[in-house]
């Protein structure tokens, strides 16, 4: 499978368009970055580590009835998708205040909250991706009410199956965040789940000590990032004690070649 044009490059993955206009490859790099990129390093490994875990976090998700873009891996750091018309809305799902939720309201770190609380931001780098309100979402139609809806049904079933997953390996999920996007599939349109689910996008905390164990370790200076990841990948047997990329039962490894046009 080549992959031709660079079409979108965010801070940490790239999408690429391939022979099948149907189809991306998304690369996970090795880079890391925070507070809107002011902060960034590249550490050896983070992007296969990521790449392995959300085609395992996906495979999950996807054996649970949760419909999602990930066609299968390439080799450790590329994966093949399905081209999606992405929403402009990033959604994140909180089980405790933690993070930016806390500056915003002064909130105690660590809060349990009663019930998850679901938080919309629009994507858009050079306003610093502001919280919207469903009420934005809907005036602005960055979704229509029965999508919103969908999605909204869709974060409570993916955010009960990842805390019911992590819960069993002495993890707490925090929070994550997820992308969802329009298919179309026999000319009818259909919704999926799309980006990533990694240590990068969720925060998640070890039950006993509340050992960070994600991307705040690079936020706060704390060091380890990438034993952090891969502590996480083994307790949920996705890497061997060795590190190394464990297949998984879907794979069909394919060579990646860089097409010249």
């Amino acid at each position: 499978m080549d992959k031709f044009k660079e079409i979108a490059k965010g801070k940490a993955k790239s999408m690429f368009t391939t022979s099948n206009p149907s189809e991306l490859i998304m690369e996970f790099r090795d880079d890391a970055s925070a507070f809107d990129g002011k902060k960034r390093a590249s550490l050896a490994g983070k992007g296969a580590v990521n790449n392995q875990f959300n085609a395992f976090i996906m495979d999950y998700l996807g054996d649970n009835g949760v419909d999602h873009h990930l066609i299968n891996l390439m080799d450790n750091t590329h994966s093949l998708v399905h081209s999606l018309d992405m929403f402009p809305i990033e959604c994140v799902i909180r089980n405790r205040a933690t993070g930016s939720i806390c500056r915003r309201l002064g909130t105690e770190d660590g809060l349990i909250l009663e019930k998850p609380l679901f938080e919309f931001f629009l994507k858009d780098d050079d306003l610093g991706d502001p919280l919207v309100s469903t009420e934005h979402i809907l005036a602005f139609k960055w979704m229509e009410k029965d999508e919103l809806n969908l999605i909204n049904k869709e974060l409570n079933r993916i955010n009960d199956f990842l805390q019911g997953m992590f819960r069993g390996v002495g993890i707490k999920l925090v929070d994550f965040k997820v992308e969802f996007g329009r298919y179309e599939k026999n000319g009818k349109k259909e919704i999926m789940l799309a980006d990533e689910i990694s240590p990068d996008t969720c925060r998640l905390w070890d039950v006993n000590s509340d050992k960070k164990l994600d991307k705040d370790r690079f936020r706060k200076g704390l060091g380890n990032l990438i034993e952090a990841y891969q502590e996480v990948a083994r307790r949920l047997d996705i890497l061997h004690e060795q590190s190394n990329i464990r297949p998984l039962k879907y794979t069909k490894p394919q060579a990646v070649k860089i097409k010249k046009k």
